[in-house]
């Protein structure tokens, strides 16, 4: 009889590796998909081009479409890039900070605080420029996020009492810019596209002054990964891993308020970014932060953009804001996680 030795067994080394190697494969596939919608974000619009005028458009100064890529498209793309990274990177921190599956910038009252703090800025200060109403944007965005902690339950804070917390204070926000522009018609008429969330009066000098706060909340983000991961097997678990639950929380609080108050005073309240990109970047990487929240950073611009390109064409020859079409595309998304068992349980 002829012997033969079985096959070698794949080392433990090599089976660990191969879902890293997966993740790598999904998030280069994720880089093209947002290099896709980028694409059509300069191409797509009132006057559709092809993508080699737009391509002649980005690089050649003596190129028709020129004047059109470069100072309507590439603007409203670039903020559509930052908005996204900053919304889809908020919703993931406060997913994993709160440990509720269902927690939003937008649905929790986030977005809301910065929007209220804007529009009294414009409407009672007469605020009217990007770098003035900024900081507001941060004030209020910081300050609902510590009391959506407080209300809550601070560290005994479940789900359920979040989400309620976060709805109540969403209205009552919400609530109070309607007033407010209904009271003052200059400040509706500066601000009835901003305040459904729009990317449509991009600048460049917007872009410049945004920037900067959403890359560090981008790196904040990043580094929260590891202390995250670890809180959620409980604090006392984290505290035996090396983390700092407290100081986390912090971070964590400040990251988001950094992310939230640069987007929205960007392009106005944006909602269910941060609540759908998660969600289906979990599905493929797991709950592993280190993972998560570089998909994110990708897929959330991504979503905004491609969001942004529908509303372009939806109605011509007229559009629909990307935050009403954020409303449609993400209201049946929520309603399916709120009545799947799963949304109950704490996620990481």
């Amino acid at each position: 009889m002829l012997l033969t030795k079985p096959p070698p067994s794949p080392s433990a080394a090599a089976v660990e590796r191969a879902p890293g190697a997966r993740r790598a494969a999904g998030l280069a596939g994720a880089v093209l998909f947002l290099l896709a919608a980028v694409a059509l974000s300069l191409a797509v619009g009132a006057k559709p081009l092809s993508l080699g005028e737009a391509w002649d458009g980005l690089f050649h100064g003596d190129s028709a479409a020129y004047t059109i890529v470069h100072e309507m498209r590439l603007p409203r793309t670039v903020l559509g890039l930052l908005a996204g990274i900053a919304l889809g990177l908020a919703g993931a921190v406060m997913q994993a900070m709160t440990r509720n599956p269902l927690a939003d910038p937008g649905l929790l009252g986030i977005n809301a605080g910065a929007a209220a703090a804007v529009v009294s800025a414009i409407s009672f200060l007469g605020v009217t420029s990007f770098t003035g109403f900024v900081w507001f944007a941060f004030a209020g965005a910081g300050a609902v996020a510590v009391l959506l902690y407080a209300v809550g339950g601070g560290r005994g804070a479940t789900p359920a009492r979040l989400a309620l917390a976060g709805s109540a204070l969403n209205a009552a926000l919400f609530s109070y810019v309607s007033a407010v522009q209904l009271l003052d018609t200059a400040s509706l008429d500066r601000m009835r596209f901003w305040t459904v969330g729009s990317l449509a009066a991009a600048q460049n000098y917007t872009i410049v002054r945004v920037a900067p706060f959403v890359v560090v909340g981008l790196v904040a983000a990043l580094l929260l990964a590891r202390p995250l991961n670890a809180m959620a097997m409980g604090d006392d678990a984290a505290r035996s891993l090396g983390a700092d639950p407290g100081r986390a929380r912090v971070v964590a609080i400040v990251t988001v308020t950094l992310l939230c108050g640069a987007a929205t005073a960007a392009c106005g309240p944006v909602i269910f970014v941060g609540l759908t990109v998660p969600h289906l970047v979990r599905a493929l990487t797991g709950p592993d932060l280190r993972w998560l929240l570089p998909y994110c950073a990708v897929l959330s611009p991504a979503l905004m953009l491609a969001a942004d390109v529908i509303g372009r064409v939806v109605v011509r020859p007229s559009e629909l804001q990307v935050g009403i079409v954020m409303v449609v595309a993400g209201g049946p998304v929520f309603l399916y996680f709120v009545r799947r068992p799963g949304s109950r349980a704490v996620s990481g």
